[in-house]
Order: structure tokens, then C-alpha cells, then sequence
């Protein structure tokens, strides 16, 4: 229910005694970025609470809609949230909805930092790594590399780096092998990924602080490969005696 206050002040800055802490709607535009439409279409939509109203037509609004609005914003078109998973978790817990936030921009900021920044031209990695422009491009065709007009990520270098070793090793394409192959590794990593994320948000978010956590982040990243690679071995090595025990 909306609160009544009595009469608002001459300036017009908020309602008579409330020391310049509320806002008119043009005010709360304009200290959110966020269009007055787009505000009253939450406010519809029970994301923000009830204005404090002093008359049927005047409504003003606390200086905490801002950060609000700005939360929801920011879920809608950075996180691709639609509005009602954005009331769950807003009505549930919003600190730890803000905590999400910066935290998961924290890690962005720093794992797109060389990303951004850096990149090496097609000609250059065609070169250094004699891998033929056609499997180049069909691996830009499947996502498995992200090349732009400066050329590949430093992740991009790393793959392309590695699919040359394994050509070098034999792995090509007069006894099957092709680019296609990398696509089983890309689903089995997505899912692995999409848990992991899961697990430092849910652990991690609001405990622990965003710095400290991307530095544990940069810290698990050699064991984590070394980890993947020795389970990948023994995997491996469990498969095939099982096959050959089914036969």
C-alpha cells in the first residue's frame, strides 16, 4: 500500500520535511539512466515497492529505487533475465542479487581484460603454426575460435596452438580427424563449465570478496589442468579395459 505524506515542499525537491530524500520520476530518470516508461513498467510489475504518494496524481520515490533499478536493469540485458525470475530473486534476496553482479563483473573484467587487448593477426598465426586457413575458418564456423578484424583472442592461440601439435602428431585429416572433432569436447566443457560457474556463485558470492575470489580463480587454473588431464587419462584407461572385458 502507498504511503500519504501531507503537502509537498515549495521546490518541489520531495514532500514538505523529508529533507530532499525523495524524488520525483523525472529525478529518479535521471539518476538511474533508466527511462521513466521503462520505471513505471516495473513499478507495474511489483519490481519496485510502492512510491510514497501525496495526492492521486504525485508520487515520489526513495533514494534507494536508483540502485534498484539499476540492479534491474543491468540482470534484464546483461544477464538476460526475464522480469519475473528478476522479482523472484529480488523479493528472495537482493544484496545477494547485487553480490552476484559484482562479483561475475569482477571475473569478466579481469578474464577479458587480455582478451580485449590483445590479438594476433590471421596472417601471423597461419604462419607460426602452419594450420591450413581452411580449418581456421571452419573452426570460426562451429564458435571454437573468435576471430575478429585484429585477429585471435589469446584463448584462440592456445586452441590453434594445440590443434597444430595434435596434426603434428598424426591426428589429421587422411585418417578421419577433422575440426568437427573438437565440438565433443566444446559440449563436455560447456556443461562442466556452466556447473562450475554455478558452484563459485552459489559458494562464493557475498562471503568471500570479488578480488580474493578471482585470485583463487588464477591460482586453480595450472591445477585444474593438470587435474583434468590426469582424470582424462584414467578415464581412459577405464574405458578400454572395459571394453575389452566385454568382449
Amino acid at each position: 500500500m502507498s504511503q500519504k505524506l501531507p503537502l509537498a515542499s515549495r521546490d518541489g525537491a520531495g514532500p514538505a520535511g523529508n529533507g530532499g530524500g525523495l524524488l520525483r520520476m523525472k529525478q529518479l530518470a535521471e539518476a538511474s539512466g533508466v527511462p521513466a516508461p521503462t520505471i513505471k513498467h516495473y513499478l507495474r510489475e511489483g519490481l519496485l515497492p510502492e512510491p510514497v504518494k501525496t495526492s492521486r496524481n504525485m508520487a515520489y520515490y526513495p533514494q534507494e529505487f536508483v540502485e534498484r533499478i539499476r540492479l534491474i536493469k543491468q540482470l534484464q540485458e546483461e544477464r538476460f533475465m526475464p522480469l519475473r525470475a528478476i522479482k523472484s530473486v529480488l523479493d528472495s534476496d537482493p544484496e545477494r542479487a547485487q553480490a552476484l553482479v559484482n562479483l561475475e563483473d569482477r571475473i569478466l573484467e579481469r578474464a577479458l581484460g587480455g582478451e580485449r587487448t590483445t590479438r594476433t593477426s590471421a596472417a601471423e598465426v597461419r604462419e607460426r603454426y602452419e594450420v591450413p586457413r581452411e580449418v581456421l575458418d571452419r573452426l570460426e564456423e562451429i564458435d571454437v575460435l573468435s576471430r575478429n578484424s585484429r585477429g585471435y583472442t589469446p584463448a584462440d592461440v592456445q586452441i590453434i596452438e594445440a590443434i597444430s601439435r595434435f596434426r603434428a602428431g598424426g591426428y589429421d585429416e587422411e585418417i578421419g580427424f577433422t575440426v568437427y572433432d573438437t565440438l565433443r569436447y566444446k559440449r563436455a566443457l560447456e556443461a562442466l563449465v556452466a556447473e562450475e560457474v554455478e558452484v563459485v556463485m552459489t559458494r562464493l558470492a557475498g562471503e568471500v570478496e570479488p578480488e580474493r575470489v578471482v585470485e583463487m580463480l588464477q591460482a586453480g587454473a595450472e591445477p585444474l589442468k593438470d587435474l583434468i588431464a590426469a582424470l582424462h587419462t584414467k578415464l581412459l584407461v577405464a574405458e578400454l579395459e572395459r571394453q575389452r572385458a566385454g568382449r
